[in-house]
């Protein structure tokens, strides 16, 4: 169901099929995110992301979102750390319109400069949002305490300096440099045929030409410290947090099922500590970020102002009593099963399907199929399992942040882990 072909010009066309359902998924990948940008251009990825939406030689934006709004097709883009992916979603006998969009967006935006203007206020307004989100500032905070001075630790929406900063020509040339038909991939999953997604790519891509250089995977260096920042909220945020692995280490089997034991659902012995039996939390779990060569692990949770330092001291203390004594057999068992039936529905979607491909492109270079993850996940064992621990798990690795109503002097960091 899986197959892959190479156009003349370097574009990847990666497909996978499910003839069982009446949707296509599609995407156009570029080898390209935040991290590969400069101090001065920060948010450039994501500016151009924004720009490619905004129109074409042949359509304006408004009917750009028509064309896909008159077929009941979906149309998005995102930007991440180290990719970007313009997709649709459409049915099936629609996907010759859709590639058509998708091309033309990424090949011909005319960048109009009121254009570029109008949208450089829709960033510094999706900035200020994100101020006011505490919950996902919390984790950028987070990476840029344990990774200071690193790319990856850079927001990926940048600065509002910078993206104010930013010129039609300097969307040009970060497109001229990083487009390029070697370092993008063009991705189809649904009910498509192979031979068909080809033809059309090799159409809709005919002109392309040029190269670029392969993206350098950063390594940066840990940096594990406390750090809070006082903010007028209702909850105080917490992530509490150390070295994970990048998607390519093996033993990212062995963390998925760390992760889920620790607090991958509401049997996950973080839900049942710190919910369930303390009452401290609505939400609480762990989380991994993982990059093509580094990754974070952490765990986070909101809670009142008055029982921050309760929170962390219990999170705490499962951290290291994982790396002390590890898993009961019988967690390992249910982790297993979960991440198994996890996987299992998050690919009944054509979309997650597509994005997987673009994902395991970049990162792997293969399609890892389900039966070779079900595989290594069954083979994760007590050993591997509590070896990682004790090796994330130690308290000279583990960071802290928190945001909210509290002070500093009011967490006593060194005792928690102590």
């Amino acid at each position: 169901m899986y197959r892959k072909s190479t156009l003349q010009n370097g574009v990847r066309v990666i497909t996978e099929a499910m003839p069982y359902v009446r949707s296509a998924s599609l995407g156009i990948w570029a080898d390209v995110g935040s991290a590969a940008e400069r101090n001065d251009q920060r948010g450039i990825s994501h500016l151009v992301e924004h720009m490619l939406f905004k129109g074409t030689e042949r359509r304006s934006a408004r009917e750009i979102a028509e064309t896909m709004d008159g077929v009941g097709g979906n149309l998005n883009a995102f930007t991440d750390k180290e990719a970007t992916c313009y997709y649709a979603k459409v049915i099936d006998h629609h996907v010759p319109l859709a590639v058509d969009v998708l091309a033309d967006m990424f090949l011909h935006s005319t960048f109009a400069p009121a254009e570029l203007e109008k949208e450089q206020n829709v960033v510094l307004e999706e900035i200020r949002m994100y101020d006011d989100a505490p919950d996902e500032m919390i984790h950028d905070l987070f990476i840029r305490t344990m990774w200071g001075g690193s790319n990856l630790a850079e927001p990926t929406i940048g600065y509002a300096e910078t993206v104010s900063s930013l010129s039609r020509d300097d969307l040009r040339e970060h497109m001229r440099a990083r487009y390029a038909p070697d370092r993008v991939v063009f991705t189809a999953a649904g009910n498509v045929e192979h031979d068909a997604i080809v033809a059309l790519a090799e159409r809709a891509f005919a002109g392309f030409e040029g190269r670029a250089e392969s993206p350098h995977p950063e390594r940066p260096s840990l940096t594990p410290t406390s750090f809070v920042k006082t903010k007028d909220t209702e909850q105080a945020y917490v992530v509490l947090g150390t070295a994970g692995l990048s998607v390519r280490d093996e033993r990212r089997y062995a963390l998925s099922v760390l992760d889920t034991i620790l607090g991958g659902g509401m049997s996950s012995r973080l839900f049942q500590e710190v919910r369930e039996k303390r009452g401290l939390a609505y939400s609480v779990y762990s989380f991994q970020q993982g990059y093509r060569d580094a990754g974070l692990f952490g765990v986070s949770a909101g809670t009142s102002p008055a029982r921050v330092q309760e929170c962390v001291d219990v999170i705490a203390d499962e951290l290291l009593r994982m790396a002390d004594a590890g898993p009961t057999e019988a967690e390992l068992n249910l982790a297993k099963e979960h991440i198994k039936g996890s996987l299992t529905l998050s690919l009944e979607s054509s979309s997650g399907r597509m994005i997987r491909l673009g994902r395991n492109e970049f990162n792997l270079g293969r399609l890892v199929s389900i039966e070779e993850i079900e595989r290594e996940v069954d083979a994760v064992d007590y050993e591997s399992v509590v070896a990682l621990a004790r090796e994330l798990f130690t308290p000279e690795s583990l960071g802290l942040c928190v945001l909210g109503p509290v002070e500093a002097s009011e967490i006593r960091w060194q005792r928690s882990v102590a």
